[in-house]
């Protein structure tokens, strides 16, 4: 068996492929990269680099070859037309590779109602490759946890979480939680292949008002919760801020809140609860 990593350099994909290498021999491991140049620690390992480019079909067809079985993961772009053409391209690769399978990683925010900007791709994935000949499977992701950490400096300055969601909760899962699970899934086929979805978070969500409390204990400081409004918070984080914003949007709905026991059902272990996480890296 032989699993290509997408994204095999960026966050979550660096991850996958070091769980992977716990499961399997290196070997049977492909990172497929943008950028050769981002690489030399995977080929330091003995693990397969191959140049896959999104954009490309024939660059991602030559990567593909011998391949069993793809952990998708999509590139960090907001446009959601230049994402549906980068998953049908690598769509095209894998039919005219023979790849049969694959592991599409999404996220929570996919409801038909949600405003968040690539709420339109996630709802788009899981229904292509139902129309497919493809042995699929969907994992979506909470919100992952770990940008919290490099977030409280901030957040001790203000002393106040901000983000404009009100009374509702948000639901997190790390990202080496993400990638074990993703690992697990992919060499066990009894969980895979028919279809499943399933969303990968912490046994509970949070409220801000609990969060800044939890933060609170972590770093000693006093951290309360007072919202912005979506415009004002599309104003302070301008590169991404509009983005951001129609994300919490949909939490302020209740989009971003649930909970399962995915994680569990996958790995037989509970995830790492949000105290423990922000403890361990704070």
């Amino acid at each position: 068996m032989r699993y290509a990593v997408s994204g095999a350099t960026g966050n979550l994909g660096s991850r996958v492929v070091q769980a992977l290498s716990t499961l399997v021999n290196n070997e049977e491991i492909v990172a497929l990269v943008h950028t050769m140049a981002k690489a030399k620690k995977l080929q330091d390992k003995a693990i397969t680099v191959r140049q896959g480019d999104y954009s490309d079909v024939a660059s991602m067809i030559e990567a593909l070859k011998g391949i069993d079985l793809v952990i998708y993961i999509p590139s960090k772009t907001y446009d959601v037309v230049q994402r549906v053409l980068e998953l049908e391209n690598t769509l095209t690769a894998m039919c005219k590779a023979k790849v049969k399978k694959i592991i599409f990683v999404s996220f929570i925010a996919d409801q038909e109602k949600n405003p968040f900007t690539m709420s339109p791709y996630y709802g788009y994935a899981p229904r292509r490759l139902a129309g497919s000949e493809f042995e699929y499977t969907i994992v979506k992701n909470a919100l992952y946890a770990d940008p919290l950490v490099h977030y409280l400096p901030e957040l001790i300055k203000r002393k106040k979480i901000i983000y404009p969601i009100g009374e509702e909760t948000l639901s997190f899962i790390s990202l080496d939680n993400s990638a074990e699970a993703l690992a697990k899934l992919a060499v066990d086929p009894a969980l895979r292949d028919s279809g499943q979805t399933y969303l990968l978070s912490q046994e509970e969500n949070y409220s801000m008002a609990e969060l800044g409390k939890i933060m609170s204990a972590v770093t000693s400081e006093e951290i309360g919760y007072q919202p912005v409004s979506l415009a004002e918070f599309a104003k302070i984080y301008k590169d991404d801020g509009k983005e951001l914003a129609s994300m919490y949007h949909g939490g302020a709905l209740g989009m971003l809140s649930e909970v399962t026991n995915d994680f569990e059902t996958i790995t037989g272990h509970a995830p790492m609860d949000m105290k423990t996480f922000l403890r361990e890296n704070y």
